[in-house]
């Protein structure tokens, strides 16, 4: 106790604090400041290591001497009588007030100029990064803008003695890449690309190879009653060397708490610097999250008999939590889909659809995959393009990396006649879902529009090597070599489209292409005989291949008639190029809403 009021007579204890201040304050202000100055990282480092070899000298020193009014002396040459050092004391208190000064105005400049161009330069870092990748041109370039941040969830292993809960562990496993996806710093692949590997043993070096990630999150989910047990592995796919684990024994209700803990582990291990609150997992009833699940699961099959099962397990879910969100807009994207299958009206389905997504967009407002519902019925079914982009680009601002969303975005850019950005954002879809044949397909198609034929072609491979049965691969083969001049391969091409109704639309084309006038005329008879109802914008486009406008236009009426959807992309569509000089052409543009000036006057843009 004597010793500690010696310190205290002698301002030890008041000159520790001021130095503990004073050195908190220059280790803040460089670190804010070395980046700026393009420091070497060890800067930092030896400041704070200066700073605390340095402290027991300082202590060591005030204990020694005293601040006089002759000056600096030794403490054995002061008079003793007094009970503290007053100079010395003086001296702190004035430092003190003058450091706690600085303290809170570099406080206030950091919060609000510092903090703000910190962000700033992280945005316009991001920017750069991805504009150089897209001079380079190409996904690969797009791909290593992202360094290494970039994960794949794999499918999480369902140990339950009960395997028909393998919905369950595949679904905590979609809930976590939908989370994840959340973080624009962070390339998070699709579900359809990370759900390849299920049932497989591919290793770790090989998802990273085929997905180009540089690291992978798997797991295993235990279910019994109310109680589960998760666990989760971050593996960094360089060298198979596991970065982070843990486990989670917990009562069902803590599920979202038990994903928002593995996404916050994530981010941290990744050491990504986030732009703002790291995402958190959507709270609902366990039983909701169940059936919702369950839904999901059955809409996988892509069957009218299982979206049949999609809209009553999600109407169970909103019976329970009427103001679960996803419940509501996967209800209208599912009505929209049975239309495909003859399963429900055109008017019915989009009716019941916009309710849906109003619905839930009025339970949360950031709901982008709602308003990425109402951007494709404005775009698909009421040519409305203005609204499609103000609906996209909402969609696009809450859910950047939806692969649905930039699907949508993509095919309004190329219906708005953008060829450049859609090709931009069908290059950003494929980085992040490279697993899914569609993207490609749907990137050779704008590759078409932008009368890139060797793009296509190339795109249409990675396609084919995905899926080797992919409806219209072939047929988008003969158009790309049609598009070349290269008659006589497009028609075999064409010959080898497996499904009928493509093989139809595309071998009167090749056939008047490599000059059988009377064979391509039979052709095109029997497409009419039997497609009629449902193809009158591609017959449209086969009179225009073949340069008989007038037929194609009364075609194109018909397309009108029945609402069909291909004519939201008409304006980008090559195959129209023979009669695109028609005096009749500007007037029907004009009459659909998309003539070059009205599609000019429709703001939309896409920041990848």
């Amino acid at each position: 106790m004597e010793f500690i009021a010696e310190l205290q007579r002698r301002n030890v204890v008041r000159m520790g604090g001021l130095y503990l201040v004073a050195a908190w304050l220059i280790t803040q202000v460089a670190t804010t400041l070395s980046p700026i100055f393009d420091a070497p990282a060890w800067l930092p480092r030896t400041v704070v290591v200066l700073l605390a070899v340095g402290l027991l000298p300082v202590l060591i020193f005030t204990w020694v001497f005293e601040w006089t009014p002759q000056g600096l002396k030794r403490e054995s040459q002061v008079d003793h009588a007094r009970s503290v050092k007053p100079h010395t004391g003086k001296l702190v208190d004035r430092l003190l007030l003058a450091i706690l000064t600085l303290a809170v105005a570099y406080f206030a400049f950091d919060k609000f100029v510092l903090a703000p161009a910190r962000v700033a330069a992280l945005e316009h870092q991001k920017v750069q990064a991805v504009a150089e990748a897209r001079k380079e041109g190409g996904v690969d370039a797009l791909i290593r803008s992202y360094g290494d941040h970039s994960i794949a969830v794999l499918p999480f292993v369902n140990m339950s003695s009960d395997k028909e809960q393998e919905y369950f562990s595949d679904g905590i496993a979609e809930e976590l890449i939908n989370q994840l996806a959340r973080i624009p710093e962070l390339r998070v692949i699709a579900r359809t690309s990370s759900f390849v590997y299920k049932g497989k043993t591919a290793t770790v070096a090989q998802i990273a190879k085929q997905l180009s990630v540089a690291h992978v999150l798997e797991g295993s989910v235990r279910k019994a009653g109310n109680r589960i047990r998760l666990t989760a592995q971050l593996i960094r796919t360089s060298d198979s060397s596991e970065l982070w684990s843990d486990s989670y024994d917990r009562d069902l209700s803590d599920i979202f708490a038990v994903q928002d803990e593995i996404s916050l582990g994530v981010v941290r291990q990744l050491k990504i610097q986030l732009l703002g609150a790291a995402p958190r997992a959507r709270v609902t009833d366990p039983r909701v999250f169940t059936l919702y699940q369950q839904g999901r699961q059955f809409a996988r099959l892509n069957t009218a008999d299982g979206y049949r099962h999609v809209i009553d397990l999600y109407q169970q879910a909103l019976k329970i939590d009427p103001n679960y969100a996803p419940a509501w807009v996967g209800l209208g994207q599912t009505y929209l889909v049975q239309v495909n299958y003859g399963a429900r009206p055109v008017e019915d389905a989009i009716r019941l659809a916009k309710e849906a997504a109003a619905k839930a967009l009025a339970i949360d407002p950031n709901q982008g995959q709602a308003y990425g519902l109402l951007g494709k019925i404005s775009r698909s079914y009421d040519g409305d393009f203005k609204a499609a982009a103000q609906y996209l680009s909402r969609a696009l601002a809450l859910a950047p990396q939806d692969p649905d969303v930039l699907r949508q975005a993509a095919v309004l850019a190329r219906g708005l006649d953008r060829v450049p950005l859609a090709a931009k954002v069908g290059e950003a879809l494929v980085a992040k879902d490279p697993a899914q044949a569609v993207n490609y397909a749907d990137l050779a198609l704008t590759y078409l529009c932008d009368h890139r034929p060797d793009a296509a072609l190339a795109a249409m491979r990675q396609t084919l090597a995905r899926s080797s049965a992919y409806l219209s691969g072939q047929f988008q083969v003969g158009l790309a070599l049609l598009q070349k001049g290269q008659a006589q391969a497009a028609l075999a091409a064409m010959q080898q489209e497996e499904d009928e109704g493509w093989r139809m639309i595309g071998l009167p084309m090749a056939l008047y292409a490599v000059g059988r006038k009377a064979d391509s005329d039979a052709a095109l008879a029997n497409l009419i005989r039997k497609y009629s109802a449902d193809s009158a914008y591609n017959i449209a486009y086969v009179y225009a291949f073949r340069n008989e406008p007038d037929q194609a236009f009364d075609w194109l009426e018909k397309a009108v008639a029945t609402r069909d959807a291909g004519l939201s992309t008409i304006a980008a569509e090559p195959l129209f190029d023979p009669i695109r000089k028609d005096r009749r052409w500007l007037p029907f543009l004009t009459k659909l809403g998309k003539s070059p000036a009205q599609l000019a006057a429709t703001k939309f843009d896409v920041k990848i």
